[in-house]
Protein backbone atom coordinates (compact mmCIF):
# COMPACT_ATOMS: atom_id res chain seq x y z
CA UNK A 1 0.00 0.00 0.00
CA UNK A 2 1.40 3.26 -1.09
CA UNK A 3 1.50 5.96 2.39
CA UNK A 4 0.08 9.32 1.44
CA UNK A 5 2.60 12.01 1.17
CA UNK A 6 2.60 13.98 4.11
CA UNK A 7 2.32 17.90 4.05
CA UNK A 8 3.11 20.27 6.63
CA UNK A 9 0.99 23.41 6.17
CA UNK A 10 2.00 26.55 7.61
CA UNK A 11 -0.50 29.84 7.51
CA UNK A 12 -2.33 32.04 9.59
CA UNK A 13 -4.47 30.70 12.45
CA UNK A 14 -7.41 33.08 12.65
CA UNK A 15 -10.41 31.28 11.75
CA UNK A 16 -12.52 33.57 12.86
CA UNK A 17 -11.25 36.11 9.94
CA UNK A 18 -12.89 34.69 6.66
CA UNK A 19 -9.72 36.04 4.27
CA UNK A 20 -7.66 33.54 6.67
CA UNK A 21 -9.78 30.84 6.69
CA UNK A 22 -10.62 30.73 2.72
CA UNK A 23 -6.83 31.12 1.77
CA UNK A 24 -6.19 28.05 3.75
CA UNK A 25 -9.04 26.35 2.63
CA UNK A 26 -8.74 27.37 -1.04
CA UNK A 27 -4.57 26.21 -0.69
CA UNK A 28 -5.63 22.60 0.71
CA UNK A 29 -7.50 22.44 -2.26
CA UNK A 30 -5.00 22.76 -4.53
CA UNK A 31 -2.65 20.80 -2.90
CA UNK A 32 -4.93 17.31 -2.86
CA UNK A 33 -5.91 18.23 -6.65
CA UNK A 34 -2.29 18.11 -7.54
CA UNK A 35 -0.92 15.74 -4.77
CA UNK A 36 -3.42 12.74 -4.51
CA UNK A 37 -4.36 11.21 -1.38
CA UNK A 38 -1.89 13.19 0.53
CA UNK A 39 -2.49 13.81 4.41
CA UNK A 40 -2.30 17.57 5.58
CA UNK A 41 -0.76 18.67 8.87
CA UNK A 42 -1.34 22.01 10.23
CA UNK A 43 1.04 24.32 11.97
CA UNK A 44 0.64 28.05 13.04
CA UNK A 45 2.93 30.80 11.63
CA UNK A 46 4.43 31.14 14.96
CA UNK A 47 6.24 28.13 14.25
CA UNK A 48 8.97 29.67 12.66
CA UNK A 49 8.81 32.71 15.20
CA UNK A 50 9.64 30.67 18.20
CA UNK A 51 11.76 27.97 18.57
CA UNK A 52 11.01 24.95 19.57
CA UNK A 53 12.78 21.46 19.09
CA UNK A 54 9.33 19.62 18.66
CA UNK A 55 8.34 21.35 16.29
CA UNK A 56 10.84 21.71 14.07
CA UNK A 57 11.32 17.58 14.16
CA UNK A 58 7.47 17.92 13.23
CA UNK A 59 8.20 20.11 10.47
CA UNK A 60 11.09 17.58 9.25
CA UNK A 61 8.73 14.33 8.99
CA UNK A 62 6.69 15.76 6.54
CA UNK A 63 7.83 15.17 3.58
CA UNK A 64 7.12 18.73 1.58
CA UNK A 65 6.33 21.70 3.64
CA UNK A 66 4.51 24.80 2.44
CA UNK A 67 4.31 27.90 3.44
CA UNK A 68 0.86 30.55 3.07
CA UNK A 69 -1.05 32.17 1.39
CA UNK A 70 -1.90 35.38 2.66
CA UNK A 71 -0.51 38.01 4.21
CA UNK A 72 2.22 36.43 6.18
CA UNK A 73 4.93 38.79 5.30
CA UNK A 74 3.50 41.20 7.86
CA UNK A 75 5.44 42.96 10.78
CA UNK A 76 2.73 41.20 13.14
CA UNK A 77 4.48 37.97 12.20
CA UNK A 78 7.97 38.82 12.22
CA UNK A 79 10.67 38.46 13.03
CA UNK A 80 10.96 34.85 11.98
CA UNK A 81 13.50 32.73 14.20
CA UNK A 82 16.62 32.14 12.07
CA UNK A 83 17.89 29.31 13.90
CA UNK A 84 14.35 27.77 13.16
CA UNK A 85 14.53 28.73 9.70
CA UNK A 86 17.90 27.18 9.53
CA UNK A 87 17.14 23.63 11.03
CA UNK A 88 14.63 22.75 8.26
CA UNK A 89 15.64 20.13 6.28
CA UNK A 90 12.59 19.31 4.22
CA UNK A 91 11.48 20.78 0.96
CA UNK A 92 10.20 23.73 1.20
CA UNK A 93 8.11 26.50 -0.31
CA UNK A 94 5.83 29.11 -0.37
CA UNK A 95 2.69 29.16 -2.17
CA UNK A 96 0.88 32.70 -2.20
CA UNK A 97 2.45 35.01 -0.11
CA UNK A 98 1.86 38.92 0.24
CA UNK A 99 3.35 41.71 1.57
CA UNK A 100 1.39 44.27 4.03
CA UNK A 101 2.01 47.11 4.81
CA UNK A 102 -0.32 49.02 6.35
CA UNK A 103 -1.15 53.26 5.55
CA UNK A 104 0.62 55.09 8.06
CA UNK A 105 2.39 52.00 9.53
CA UNK A 106 6.14 52.23 10.54
CA UNK A 107 9.19 51.08 7.76
CA UNK A 108 10.00 47.29 9.37
CA UNK A 109 13.16 47.28 11.37
CA UNK A 110 15.92 45.55 10.10
CA UNK A 111 15.95 42.30 11.79
CA UNK A 112 12.55 41.94 10.16
CA UNK A 113 14.03 42.04 7.12
CA UNK A 114 16.90 39.69 7.79
CA UNK A 115 14.39 36.96 8.72
CA UNK A 116 12.32 37.30 5.46
CA UNK A 117 15.17 36.99 3.38
CA UNK A 118 16.75 34.26 5.33
CA UNK A 119 13.49 32.54 4.70
CA UNK A 120 13.14 33.03 0.92
CA UNK A 121 16.83 31.73 0.69
CA UNK A 122 16.17 28.82 2.68
CA UNK A 123 12.61 28.23 0.42
CA UNK A 124 13.23 25.86 -2.95
CA UNK A 125 10.76 27.81 -4.65
CA UNK A 126 8.58 31.15 -3.73
CA UNK A 127 5.21 31.92 -5.12
CA UNK A 128 3.67 35.32 -4.42
CA UNK A 129 0.48 36.46 -4.91
CA UNK A 130 1.55 40.56 -6.40
CA UNK A 131 4.07 42.88 -8.02
CA UNK A 132 4.37 44.92 -4.99
CA UNK A 133 5.56 41.49 -2.89
CA UNK A 134 8.23 40.53 -5.48
CA UNK A 135 9.47 44.15 -5.78
CA UNK A 136 9.70 44.46 -2.03
CA UNK A 137 11.59 41.26 -1.87
CA UNK A 138 13.88 41.78 -4.62
CA UNK A 139 14.81 45.60 -3.41
CA UNK A 140 15.72 43.77 -0.29
CA UNK A 141 18.32 41.22 -2.18
CA UNK A 142 15.86 38.00 -2.57
CA UNK A 143 17.06 36.39 -5.32
CA UNK A 144 14.79 37.30 -8.46
CA UNK A 145 15.31 33.20 -9.99
CA UNK A 146 12.81 31.57 -6.60
CA UNK A 147 10.40 34.24 -7.01
CA UNK A 148 7.08 33.80 -9.46
CA UNK A 149 4.08 35.57 -8.99
CA UNK A 150 1.59 33.22 -9.13
CA UNK A 151 -2.05 35.02 -7.74
CA UNK A 152 -3.75 34.73 -4.97
CA UNK A 153 -5.42 30.94 -4.39
CA UNK A 154 -8.35 32.70 -2.67
CA UNK A 155 -9.83 33.49 -5.92
CA UNK A 156 -10.61 29.99 -6.96
CA UNK A 157 -11.96 28.49 -3.55
CA UNK A 158 -14.61 26.15 -4.02
CA UNK A 159 -18.11 28.52 -4.22
CA UNK A 160 -21.12 26.53 -2.17
CA UNK A 161 -25.15 27.71 -2.58
CA UNK A 162 -26.44 28.61 1.14
CA UNK A 163 -29.63 26.60 2.33
CA UNK A 164 -32.77 28.10 0.45
CA UNK A 165 -34.03 29.04 3.49
CA UNK A 166 -30.37 31.37 3.57
CA UNK A 167 -30.94 32.18 0.23
CA UNK A 168 -34.42 33.46 0.33
CA UNK A 169 -34.35 34.92 3.79
CA UNK A 170 -31.13 37.24 2.14
CA UNK A 171 -33.30 37.91 -0.75
CA UNK A 172 -30.65 36.74 -3.38
CA UNK A 173 -33.92 35.09 -5.23
CA UNK A 174 -34.90 38.31 -6.06
CA UNK A 175 -33.59 40.21 -9.20
CA UNK A 176 -33.05 43.90 -8.14
CA UNK A 177 -29.73 45.58 -7.54
CA UNK A 178 -27.32 44.84 -5.08
CA UNK A 179 -24.60 46.42 -3.78
CA UNK A 180 -22.26 44.89 -1.25
CA UNK A 181 -19.88 46.17 1.84
CA UNK A 182 -17.23 45.73 3.75
CA UNK A 183 -15.19 47.77 6.37
CA UNK A 184 -11.78 46.74 8.16
CA UNK A 185 -12.45 46.77 11.91
CA UNK A 186 -9.87 43.66 12.52
CA UNK A 187 -7.03 45.57 14.35
CA UNK A 188 -5.75 48.17 11.71
CA UNK A 189 -5.10 50.90 14.21
CA UNK A 190 -5.35 53.61 11.32
CA UNK A 191 -9.17 53.51 11.22
CA UNK A 192 -10.28 55.89 14.03
CA UNK A 193 -8.13 58.55 12.32
CA UNK A 194 -10.07 58.04 9.27
CA UNK A 195 -13.57 56.78 10.28
CA UNK A 196 -15.94 59.64 9.81
CA UNK A 197 -14.28 59.72 6.16
CA UNK A 198 -14.96 55.95 5.60
CA UNK A 199 -18.15 55.85 7.31
CA UNK A 200 -19.86 58.71 5.81
CA UNK A 201 -18.81 58.03 2.84
CA UNK A 202 -19.87 54.49 2.62
CA UNK A 203 -23.03 56.09 3.82
CA UNK A 204 -23.30 58.14 0.42
CA UNK A 205 -22.93 55.79 -1.93
CA UNK A 206 -25.64 53.38 -0.35
CA UNK A 207 -28.02 56.05 -0.17
CA UNK A 208 -27.64 56.68 -3.80
CA UNK A 209 -28.43 53.97 -5.52
CA UNK A 210 -30.89 53.09 -3.04
CA UNK A 211 -32.66 56.14 -4.48
CA UNK A 212 -32.00 55.74 -7.96
CA UNK A 213 -31.88 52.43 -8.76
CA UNK A 214 -33.62 50.82 -5.73
CA UNK A 215 -30.78 48.96 -4.27
CA UNK A 216 -30.50 46.20 -1.50
CA UNK A 217 -27.64 46.65 0.61
CA UNK A 218 -25.51 44.48 2.21
CA UNK A 219 -22.95 44.09 4.68
CA UNK A 220 -20.43 41.27 4.02
CA UNK A 221 -19.06 40.30 7.25
CA UNK A 222 -15.56 39.36 7.02
CA UNK A 223 -13.91 39.47 10.64
CA UNK A 224 -15.99 39.36 14.23
CA UNK A 225 -14.63 42.95 15.33
CA UNK A 226 -17.00 44.48 12.19
CA UNK A 227 -20.02 44.39 14.63
CA UNK A 228 -18.49 46.99 16.41
CA UNK A 229 -18.24 49.03 13.00
CA UNK A 230 -21.20 48.39 10.71
CA UNK A 231 -24.32 49.21 12.50
CA UNK A 232 -22.40 52.58 12.50
CA UNK A 233 -22.91 52.76 8.95
CA UNK A 234 -26.71 53.74 9.72
CA UNK A 235 -27.90 52.22 6.36
CA UNK A 236 -32.18 51.55 6.09
CA UNK A 237 -32.75 47.94 5.68
CA UNK A 238 -29.22 46.69 5.75
CA UNK A 239 -29.19 43.22 5.55
CA UNK A 240 -25.97 40.87 7.16
CA UNK A 241 -24.36 38.26 5.23
CA UNK A 242 -22.07 36.53 7.29
CA UNK A 243 -21.63 32.77 5.93
CA UNK A 244 -18.89 30.12 5.89
CA UNK A 245 -16.26 31.13 2.95
CA UNK A 246 -17.54 29.12 0.62
CA UNK A 247 -20.94 30.44 0.59
CA UNK A 248 -20.08 34.02 1.35
CA UNK A 249 -17.93 33.56 -1.97
CA UNK A 250 -21.29 32.39 -3.78
CA UNK A 251 -23.27 35.59 -2.75
CA UNK A 252 -20.41 37.73 -3.95
CA UNK A 253 -21.15 36.70 -7.07
CA UNK A 254 -24.77 38.10 -6.55
CA UNK A 255 -23.84 41.03 -6.15
CA UNK A 256 -23.53 43.80 -8.59
CA UNK A 257 -21.08 45.67 -7.13
CA UNK A 258 -19.00 44.99 -3.85
CA UNK A 259 -16.96 47.87 -1.71
CA UNK A 260 -15.01 47.01 0.46
CA UNK A 261 -11.78 47.28 2.32
CA UNK A 262 -10.16 43.54 3.79
CA UNK A 263 -8.53 42.16 0.76
CA UNK A 264 -10.07 38.83 0.81
CA UNK A 265 -13.13 40.51 0.29
CA UNK A 266 -11.85 41.89 -2.93
CA UNK A 267 -10.23 38.81 -4.14
CA UNK A 268 -12.92 36.60 -3.28
CA UNK A 269 -15.59 39.20 -5.33
CA UNK A 270 -13.12 39.08 -8.31
CA UNK A 271 -12.87 35.08 -8.34
CA UNK A 272 -17.05 35.67 -8.13
CA UNK A 273 -16.52 37.63 -11.51
CA UNK A 274 -18.26 40.71 -9.24
CA UNK A 275 -16.53 44.19 -9.72
CA UNK A 276 -15.14 45.51 -6.31
CA UNK A 277 -14.14 49.65 -5.63
CA UNK A 278 -11.58 48.82 -2.26
CA UNK A 279 -10.89 51.24 0.21
CA UNK A 280 -6.85 51.04 0.12
CA UNK A 281 -5.70 51.21 3.74
CA UNK A 282 -2.78 48.88 2.96
CA UNK A 283 -0.76 48.52 0.05
CA UNK A 284 -2.32 45.08 -0.84
CA UNK A 285 -5.58 46.73 -1.91
CA UNK A 286 -3.41 48.60 -4.64
CA UNK A 287 -1.29 45.65 -5.19
CA UNK A 288 -4.23 42.90 -5.99
CA UNK A 289 -6.25 46.06 -8.32
CA UNK A 290 -2.38 46.29 -9.83
CA UNK A 291 -2.06 42.73 -10.13
CA UNK A 292 -5.83 42.02 -11.95
CA UNK A 293 -5.19 45.16 -14.39
CA UNK A 294 -7.69 47.70 -12.96
CA UNK A 295 -6.21 50.10 -10.58
CA UNK A 296 -9.41 52.21 -11.34
CA UNK A 297 -10.62 49.73 -8.98
CA UNK A 298 -8.97 51.52 -5.98
CA UNK A 299 -9.75 54.52 -3.72
CA UNK A 300 -7.57 56.35 -1.50
CA UNK A 301 -8.59 57.35 1.80
CA UNK A 302 -7.63 61.11 0.96
CA UNK A 303 -10.25 60.99 -1.45
CA UNK A 304 -13.09 59.94 0.58
CA UNK A 305 -14.07 63.30 1.08
CA UNK A 306 -14.50 64.39 -1.96
CA UNK A 307 -17.17 61.94 -2.83
CA UNK A 308 -14.59 59.70 -4.77
CA UNK A 309 -16.18 56.37 -3.47
CA UNK A 310 -19.65 57.04 -5.07
CA UNK A 311 -17.72 58.96 -8.21
CA UNK A 312 -15.78 55.47 -8.90
CA UNK A 313 -18.82 53.54 -7.89
CA UNK A 314 -21.28 55.11 -10.24
CA UNK A 315 -18.48 55.04 -13.32
CA UNK A 316 -18.28 50.96 -12.46
CA UNK A 317 -22.10 50.51 -12.76
CA UNK A 318 -23.40 49.40 -15.47
CA UNK A 319 -19.97 47.39 -16.61
CA UNK A 320 -20.65 44.71 -15.02
CA UNK A 321 -20.21 42.83 -17.93
CA UNK A 322 -17.21 44.26 -19.09
CA UNK A 323 -15.80 43.52 -15.86
CA UNK A 324 -16.71 40.26 -15.68
CA UNK A 325 -14.98 38.96 -19.54
CA UNK A 326 -12.04 40.90 -18.01
CA UNK A 327 -11.70 38.65 -14.87
CA UNK A 328 -12.69 35.51 -16.56
CA UNK A 329 -9.96 36.10 -18.85
CA UNK A 330 -7.88 36.94 -15.79
CA UNK A 331 -8.55 33.65 -14.19
CA UNK A 332 -7.66 31.71 -16.55
CA UNK A 333 -4.17 33.29 -16.46
CA UNK A 334 -4.00 32.83 -12.66
CA UNK A 335 -5.08 29.42 -13.34
CA UNK A 336 -2.14 29.00 -15.74
CA UNK A 337 0.46 30.54 -13.30
CA UNK A 338 -0.77 28.83 -9.94
CA UNK A 339 -0.75 25.34 -12.36
CA UNK A 340 2.53 25.61 -13.74
CA UNK A 341 3.93 26.99 -9.97
CA UNK A 342 2.30 23.56 -8.21
CA UNK A 343 3.70 21.13 -11.27
CA UNK A 344 7.33 23.02 -10.28
CA UNK A 345 6.78 22.38 -6.90
CA UNK A 346 6.18 18.81 -7.68
CA UNK A 347 9.19 18.29 -9.58
CA UNK A 348 11.69 20.06 -7.14
CA UNK A 349 10.15 18.29 -4.38
CA UNK A 350 10.13 15.30 -5.41
CA UNK A 351 14.01 15.27 -6.20
CA UNK A 352 14.32 15.40 -2.56
CA UNK A 353 11.89 12.75 -1.41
Amino acid sequence: MVQPLIIAHIHVWDKNNKGDLAIVLAVQELLKKKFKNCRIINFPVEVLKNYDVKNIQKLNRADLIIMGGGGILYSYFLPFDLRTVGEIKKPFFLLGLGYIKEVDAPAWSQDKIKSVVALFDKVKLAGVRDYNTRDFLLKNGVDAKKIKVIGDPAAFLFEKKPSITKYTKLGLNKRNFKIGLNLNYSGWLGFGKWREDILSAYREAAEYFQNELGAEIYYLKHHPGEDNIYPELKIKNLKLVDLKPGEQKYVYGKMDLVIGMMLHVGVMSFGALTPEISVAYDIRNYGFADFIGHPELVVDLDKLKNGELLNRAKMVIGKQAFYQRKFADKKIKINQSLTSFMEDMKNIGGKFL
